[in-house]
């Protein structure tokens, strides 16, 4: 068992709830004006406290980039899953699809769009996804997804304001926060680096091609 002060314990169950409730942790100032920090800055020495500590991950320079760890050292996903590395081939029991490229008007899932298959332990995901995909870039750095991670995705036509979705605009598949509001729907980056795209729910060039469900990051 890990050995934290009461306030430790206090910040987890914040941390803990934020990702249960919304899908990702809160921010340093978030948890400052929820515990009456005067600043973020106490806020990220108790988070330093908690990683020194193994229960939590942080990733440098993100907002949101706090991961929770288990006593087995994998961490929670802003999913609701869990994250640890690509698993060893004897727990391996689904075979996802990885799809790279994709072109314009052809399924998501054509065979010209997979290159390589993975086979991974279906507990480390919220609900059962129907592929992976790579992440490029950094537009959701600050939900902890970064370039390069593997997104596991259910397939879905609709999708709740907030949740994170895979969406395609012509032959360019992109991760995005999604948000409509009548028929136009907001593509959210978290990054403020990145833009928001803006489509209109009927264009033939849209498509939501499904749901984030789960991330797969091979640690070396």
């Amino acid at each position: 068992m890990l050995k934290l002060t009461a306030r430790q314990e206090q910040i987890l169950n914040l941390i803990r709830e934020a990702i249960e409730n919304t899908g990702f942790p809160p921010t340093r100032a978030e948890i400052a004006t929820e515990l009456g920090f005067k600043s973020a800055n106490a806020a990220e020495e108790h988070l330093q406290a908690l990683a020194r500590k193994g229960a939590i991950e942080i990733s440098p320079g993100t907002s949101r980039g706090i991961r929770l760890r288990d006593i087995h050292g994998e961490t929670t996903s802003l999913f609701g899953g869990r994250q640890m590395p690509l698993p060893h081939p004897s727990l391996m029991q689904l075979s996802l699809p990885l799809v790279g490229r994709v072109a314009a008007g052809s399924p998501i899932l054509a065979q010209e769009h997979i290159e390589a298959s993975y086979s991974v332990d279906p507990s480390l995901f919220s609900a059962k996804p129907d592929f992976l995909l790579k992440v490029r870039g950094l537009s959701m750095r600050d939900a902890g997804i970064m370039d390069g991670d593997l997104l596991a995705v259910k397939k879905v036509d609709s999708a709740k304001n907030g949740q994170i979705v895979v969406a395609r605009l012509g032959d360019e598949v992109t991760v995005k926060r999604y948000k409509k509001s009548g028929s136009v729907i907001e593509l959210l980056p978290e990054n403020p680096d990145f833009e928001p795209i803006r489509v209109d729910s009927s264009q033939e060039n849209f498509a939501l091609e499904g749901l984030a469900v789960g991330l797969l990051r091979a640690w070396a």
